[in-house]
């Protein structure tokens, strides 16, 4: 059975590593590392969990606040259902939901409440 290194990086914060067993999802492997991620649903219907890829193995990185350079999210990660919550244009940009993707190789992922409010329109600005 495989396991991956997944880096997480909270935006402007920290960033953490957890070997995530390919069985599991990223969300339940956060929730056993004490590295909480942001959740709702947890079958893929909210968007709360959402991150977004930033690089496909440990060797290859961006700046989690570039958004120019896109990776396919099917290249890291399998769903254990559709995402719901997302739209093709989002999965598109490399976003993923957290709860219900489990991994395929080593990547980097931006997670926290700052990915999350980029899917969403903000009528006030």
């Amino acid at each position: 059975m495989a396991s991956y290194d997944v880096t997480l990086e909270w935006i402007g914060g920290p960033t953490r590593t957890i070997d995530i067993d390919e069985r599991e999802t990223v969300l339940e492997a956060t929730r056993q590392a004490d590295a909480p991620l942001p959740y709702g649903c947890r079958t893929g219907a909210c968007g709360t969990c959402v991150g977004r890829l930033l690089a496909v193995d440990e060797t290859a990185s961006v700046d989690a606040d570039t958004v120019e350079d896109v990776f396919d999210v099917t290249d890291a990660f399998a769903y254990r259902r559709e995402p719901r919550a997302l739209k093709p244009r989002h999965r598109d940009n490399g976003y993923v939901l957290l709860c219900i993707a489990t991994p395929e190789t080593a990547c980097r992922v931006a997670v926290g409440s700052q990915v999350q409010s980029e899917l969403v329109d903000n009528p006030w600005k």
